[in-house]
């Protein structure tokens, strides 16, 4: 990058070399590295590492704790661009994927994890941030829906490969490993001297923002960082530990997600701008409430591995109405307060994220069943919290109750 130039002005560049375009790009390569190593994981964990509940619960809290400390970005844009800090972010998650198999060791693993999670959860903040700084509001809903649809698609490729090559040519963890790494980490690499660096047009505030308006926001990214929590940790082990999914029966699954999300999310996306974000938000909370129950009667009355397999392939879809947060925030917030918030976002995200999965691997071991109805009960906690969102959130407009202190109404 040896030029910056105002975002206005991009529209003069090759559509290749345009901001939405760098975005896709970008989209396109993390997946590859993570999705493959979250794939494995389960696996690799169970089969070379030798964990059991307890110590996936520890790896996890682990691997949030980057995004606990998510804040620092706020700290490290006083004198890194974003765009620059996102793309030496995707660059480490690379790097730390290829050498992943190569530290089978409790220690090693979590070491590994950390430096991978850093990467990822660094990425994800000045990401999120970048794309409601260079999307416009009216069509952020929509280009939010096409980017996830691409990220699964890449991710379709990268687990596509798995399955079909996995016990075809007897694969190693290290090879996989390192392929997907490496060419996430190319890939980043061409974008930091391909791109021009853009500049928004409103400057970011270099400083932690927490305002009172937010408060909504807040609440609804704390819940959602402790129910997703629950999906990822636990979903997924409950295939391979319970049901003894193997490598490419879980890439399988996940496949099916891709398939799905590839053409499900420019339509959720579509859906949000249509119908808004507070009933696209009450839709996802209440089929998620509905699937962990159906996940805890797997374990309480001894449903089947169709069941859970059907419910896992639900689950993953309803996250992706999560981007109705994003525009929802997008709507009313100061353009300045971007940068810092999505940090403050992070953080709020990962509070439960860092105590959760630790806490619940030790209740994993005594009861599973109850770990998915805790996650039913957040998850109607977030759709309480979603009820009070406005039909047409905007500055001033952040919640219901604005009309107890604004003249014009809430709804």
């Amino acid at each position: 990058m040896t030029k910056t130039i105002p975002i206005s002005d991009a529209a003069s560049l090759p559509i290749w070399r345009r901001p939405v375009s760098l975005l896709f790009v970008m989209a396109a390569a993390m997946p590859i590295a993570f999705a493959t190593w979250s794939a494995l994981l389960n696996n690799f964990i169970i089969e070379v590492g030798g964990f059991d509940g307890s110590d996936n619960g520890w790896l996890h809290t682990v691997r949030e704790i980057p995004g606990f400390l998510a804040i620092g970005v706020i700290a490290i844009i006083i004198f890194v661009r974003e765009q620059v800090l996102g793309i030496v972010s995707l660059i480490l998650l690379g790097v730390a994927t290829a050498v992943t198999a190569y530290f089978p060791s409790m220690g090693g693993i979590l070491t590994i994890t950390m430096l991978s999670s850093i990467g990822f959860h660094y990425y994800e903040t000045v990401n999120q941030s970048l794309q409601l700084q260079w999307l416009p509001k009216d069509r952020a809903p929509k280009v939010l829906g096409v980017l996830l649809a691409v990220g699964s698609a890449a991710t379709l490729v990268a687990y596509g490969l798995i399955v079909l090559t996995w016990k075809s040519f007897d694969l190693s963890y290290s090879f996989v490993y390192l392929t997907a790494g490496g060419v996430t980490a190319a890939i980043a690499i061409f974008c930091l001297f391909a791109y021009p660096q853009f500049e928004a047009p409103h400057p970011q505030r270099k400083q932690m923002i927490l305002r009172r308006r937010y408060w909504l926001y807040y609440a609804l990214q704390f819940m959602s960082g402790a129910r997703r929590q629950i999906f990822m940790v636990f979903a997924g082990f409950m295939m391979v530990e319970k049901f003894g999914f193997e490598v490419h029966e879980v890439t399988a699954l996940y496949l099916i997600n891709l398939v799905i999300n590839i053409f499900v999310a420019p339509l959720l996306g579509q859906a949000v701008a249509k119908f808004g974000e507070r009933n696209a938000l009450v839709f996802e909370y209440v089929g998620l409430v509905s699937v962990f129950l159906a996940y805890g009667g797997i374990y309480y009355f001894g449903w089947g591995v169709v069941l859970a397999a059907t419910l896992y392939v639900i689950d993953h879809m309803f996250f992706a109405l999560a981007l109705a947060l994003k525009t929802y925030f997008q709507k009313i917030a100061d353009p300045g307060d971007i940068a810092p918030t999505a940090a403050v976002a992070f953080t709020i995200n990962h509070i439960a994220a860092v105590v959760l999965p630790a806490l619940l691997g030790y209740l994993w071991l005594v009861s599973p069943g109850a770990v998915f109805m805790l996650a039913a009960m957040m998850a109607g906690v977030s759709l309480l919290l979603a009820l009070l969102i406005p039909r047409h959130p905007e500055p001033g407009n952040e919640t219901i109750f604005t009309r107890f202190v604004a003249t014009r109404p809430a709804e």
